[in-house]
């Protein structure tokens, strides 16, 4: 499963990239179908992020991938309530 979700994170890659952000992959649990991801660059700052990660990436995930039930972004755990600048 964990090459399945990396191959398909690779061709989502670059168009996270045109935006001036970026896409890493960091846990996939088998189990439960979640999959951690982390959103770096222009991502951490951006309102649309939580969309892009929702309506972009784990919807192409769990079509693309057998057993994907959700992803989520490592960085929002680290930030929650915190406004950031950059």
């Amino acid at each position: 499963m964990r090459d399945e979700v990396e191959k398909v994170i690779e061709v989502i890659r670059p168009a996270v990239q045109a935006d001036g952000g970026d896409l890493h992959l960091i846990d996939v649990d088998e189990a439960t179908g979640l999959v951690t991801v982390e959103l770096s660059g222009a991502c951490v700052s951006c309102p649309a992020s939580t969309v892009t990660l929702k309506a972009g990436i784990e919807r192409i995930l769990k079509d693309r991938v057998e057993g994907v039930t959700e992803v989520v972004n490592q960085g929002e755990d680290l930030f929650e309530g915190t406004p950031l600048s950059l």
